[in-house]
């Protein structure tokens, strides 16, 4: 059994190898994940795209579970196109409809060159709290991103149509390197998404303070790549059991990368037809 595993560990790093940095590795709903962002995930500075991954993930398998949260996640490119518009108002048919937004969560780059894609040397997290009128700030390098936060946030102000107090948490767990910035803005969403707000009633009075919170950033990387190989091979295995009337010869040629999304949906519902006529047959041969 070790062996096999072993074999199958050298066949993925091989599958790797293969794809040049710009190809794609990984499709998961809107997002397509290059070699590029995955080898980054590894061992160094988070891309713009590594980051939305982690933010589609929460979203189609978090917070869909809770139909009646309103919190949105915008995106890196989003948020940087925000930082940088001279009016805010100009971007509001681009942006989600955020009327009853409770919450809002924005990774906050410092790059100040809007031609040079992946540009920038940090991240934080901005968490508006609509509700509250609290624009709440998180900066593993603290302050690094304080000028670039409290831009964000008085944008979002004038895009909401009412005033945020802008809030740093100075208790925000801080890096130990200069590269697990994205890692921590990640964590940290994921930590405030799930044990903070989604886990209130209605009526609580939620604390945003980090005190006491521990991060593990390395821990944090090998969860990120343990996802993204296991999205990758449900993708597999549904792309083999799939039956396209274009496919010639074997799956394993095709040069798309393995795809989750929603036309994952019909092969899910037909695996479950497949289990119940399974179920149904075992019991009349009892």
């Amino acid at each position: 059994m070790e062996y096999l595993r072993d074999c199958l560990r050298t066949l993925t790093l091989n599958a790797r190898d293969w794809l040049a940095p710009d190809d794609a590795y990984l499709s998961y709903y809107d997002i397509r994940l290059t070699r590029e962002d995955v080898d980054c995930i590894r061992h160094d500075w988070l891309t713009d795209n590594a980051i939305a991954f982690w933010q589609e993930f929460l979203e189609r398998e978090k917070l869909d579970k809770y139909p009646q949260a309103r919190i949105v996640l915008l995106r890196p490119s989003m948020a940087f196109m925000l930082l940088r518009t001279q009016d805010p108002l100009s971007l509001k048919t681009a942006l989600p409809d955020f009327k009853d937004t409770t919450h809002i969560f924005l990774p906050v780059n410092d790059c100040r060159q809007v031609d040079v894609a992946e540009g920038g040397s940090h991240w934080s997290l901005l968490l508006v709290s609509v509700t509250d009128g609290v624009a709440f700030h998180y900066d593993s390098m603290y302050p690094s991103n304080l000028h670039e936060a409290k831009l964000v946030a008085h944008k979002f102000s004038a895009l909401l149509g009412k005033p945020l107090k802008f809030i740093n948490l100075d208790d925000s767990p801080q890096q130990e390197n200069s590269m697990d910035c994205g890692v921590y803005v990640c964590l940290l969403m994921q930590h405030l998404l799930i044990s903070k707000l989604l886990r209130a009633h209605a009526n609580d009075k939620v604390s945003m303070s980090m005190r006491g919170k521990e991060v593990d950033a390395s821990g944090g990387r090998k969860e990120m790549l343990r996802l993204i190989e296991a999205k990758r091979k449900e993708g597999e295995r549904r792309r083999s059991r799939s039956h396209s009337p274009f496919a010639h010869g074997s799956h394993a040629k095709s040069k798309s990368p393995p795809r989750i999304g929603e036309e994952n949906e019909l092969v899910k519902k037909e695996d479950v037809k497949r289990e119940d006529i399974k179920r149904e047959d075992i019991k009349r041969e009892a």
